[in-house]
């Protein structure tokens, strides 16, 4: 029942952070909003993912994980159904900020859970990357569903949507989970006495950089792979059967390794490896090379996040939820400020998004020197 409930809620998370860019186009020209517009409704999001992966981790130390959890898939639940019968810019971003907070709720409350999860053959961290799969499977159906079976109709996927995230509420309801942390003396100034834990701090900039990669990859690689002159259709399947599987790929096959691999290795060898491809793949116009590399890229990715996590819940087992919680707001930030970084850098020139995405490569040095430190 546990394991269970960890893979609904990581599986209805990759939805929800699938949703905006499915639903938008939609939204977009049924009220006319503007380009401008469209910036600020994401901005709303990740601004909601930051607020709710920050708050709810000393809540779930204080009171357990369901309560974190529920709280998010509510939020996410009352976003969901409300996005239906909005009307106009500033509703449509209260809604995203909803949302936004609900998904960061569940991302820092499910990824307390692995430590609770045995499975035969499989270390802790093994195990959260095998259950953070579900988040790739879930951003990859979330798209797939709306332009096969809704037809890209935005009110039928969000009730679907919302279904599936009432029918994971209730399971979550009433699947039994672990009690609080058992800090009785528990106090807010010891959440914020964390921030001055190095090994947390080195952590929370591990998933800083490398979530400003990864979004690098999603929100720039297929106008880049375009202005190399490869198509827009194959571009599109480079991005989805080649990076989305990768991370997909990547994580099963990790949980293997990690039984015999301590978790900072993994992040180390990661962190070479993403140096290695994020910088090849820019280097090729040709989409078969082009391809392999950029799989290779998800691949080399895949363990980043999910080990990360478990490497937080195992140095501070005490206050796991807030340490999670303050690391994976340092990831959101890093989603906020990424793609304003590589847009400005790369200018109006389509081609200038060859040099602007060399910023995925630094972020993996980063990375390498954050991992040799931990």
């Amino acid at each position: 029942m546990l394991i269970l409930a960890a893979v609904l809620a990581i599986f209805v998370y990759g939805m929800i952070a699938a949703m905006l860019g499915t639903i938008l186009p939609e939204l977009s020209k049924r009220f006319s909003l503007t380009p401008k517009q469209n910036g600020s409704i994401a901005m709303a999001q990740a601004v909601g993912l930051m607020i709710g992966s920050f708050f709810v981790g000393p809540l779930t130390d204080i009171q357990g994980k369901k309560i974190g959890l529920l709280l998010g898939l509510g939020l996410i639940f009352i976003a969901l159904f409300g996005l239906r019968t909005v009307k106009g810019f500033t509703p449509i971003a209260a809604m995203m900020l909803t949302l936004g907070t609900g998904g960061g709720a569940i991302v820092t409350a499910a990824n307390t859970l692995p430590p609770f999860i045995k499975m035969e053959s499989l270390t802790t961290a093994g195990v959260y990357n095998l259950l953070n799969l579900f988040f790739g499977l879930g951003g990859l159906v979330t798209p797939l569903i709306a332009a096969k079976l809704f037809q890209n109709n935005a009110n039928r996927l969000l009730l679907f949507a919302g279904s599936l995230v009432g029918i994971t509420f209730l399971d979550h309801a009433i699947t039994e989970m672990p009690s609080a942390a058992g800090q009785v003396s528990f106090q807010f100034g010891d959440a914020v006495g964390l921030l001055s834990q190095v090994p947390l701090i080195m952590l929370a900039l591990v998933l800083f950089v490398y979530v400003a990669a990864e979004v690098g990859v999603w929100n720039w690689l297929v106008r880049h792979l375009i202005a190399q002159g490869v198509s827009e259709a194959k571009a599109l399947t480079i991005l989805s059967l080649g990076f989305a599987l990768g991370l997909l790929i990547g994580r099963v096959v990790v949980s293997q390794v990690l039984t015999g691999v301590a978790p900072e290795q993994v992040l180390l060898g990661s962190s070479v490896l993403m140096a290695i491809t994020t910088f090849m793949m820019l280097q090729t116009g040709n989409p078969s090379t082009a391809w392999v590399l950029v799989f290779l890229a998800g691949v080399a990715m895949a363990p980043v996040f999910p080990t990360a996590l478990a490497i937080v819940n195992a140095k501070f087992p005490q206050m796991a939820a807030t340490a999670t919680g303050i690391a994976v707001t340092a990831g959101w930030f890093g989603l906020v400020i990424s793609s304003p970084i590589i847009g400005g850098i790369a200018g109006d020139d389509p081609k200038g998004l060859k040099k602007a995405l060399l910023v995925l490569p630094v972020c993996s040095v980063v990375m390498l020197l954050l991992s040799l430190a931990l």
